[in-house]
């Protein structure tokens, strides 16, 4: 039996063994060594913080916010400025109408790409400003033109969506 095992192995490999059928089976050539307490606490703590932090449901206006400005940014890329309009709060429109030169002018317009440069939630998550590149291609003239679009978005409680309070984009911006 003592042949089985080398002569030089350290002292902890040899502690160790089994013999089953004549063979020798080291069951842990490295003894577990004991972690402290507060070795497994402060482990524990970092899991459950990792674990929570992917956990963080979003609120239902978080959410309603969300898709309000992803089904924005599909109208705008298909160029549909009438939908776009219907996103416009109704007391902003009040204020600032949309003359049919505008819309005309957005019509000679096709969005070439949309994207989101920034996202500030405001008043307590009940605002935000979306701040968007657009490159835009006219259709008469075969120029693409970029532009910077501020949006500023309220949740409006009476219709329980959320409702913008900017104009569509301007066209002409930059010239």
């Amino acid at each position: 039996m003592g042949s089985a095992i080398r002569p030089d192995c350290p002292k902890h490999y040899t502690e160790h063994y089994t013999e089953h059928n004549g063979s020798v089976a080291v069951a842990n050539p490295y003894p577990r060594e004991k972690s402290s307490p507060m070795l497994r606490l402060w482990l524990v703590a970092v899991t459950l913080l990792l674990g929570l932090s992917g956990c963080i449901i979003p609120t239902q206006l978080e959410t309603d916010r969300s898709e309000a400005f992803r089904q924005y940014e599909i109208i705008v890329r298909w160029s549909q400025w009438d939908a776009a309009a219907d996103f416009i709060s109704p007391e902003y429109l009040a204020e600032n109408p949309i003359t049919r030169l505008q819309m005309e002018r957005l019509r000679l317009f096709r969005v070439t790409q949309y994207i989101i440069r920034s996202v500030n939630v405001i008043e307590d998550g009940l605002a935000a400003i979306q701040v968007v590149e657009i490159k835009l291609f006219n259709t008469n003239q075969g120029v693409e033109r970029t532009i910077i679009d501020e949006q500023v978005w309220r949740w409006d409680e009476s219709s329980k969506r959320w409702r913008l309070h900017s104009p569509l984009p301007d066209p002409t911006q930059g010239r």
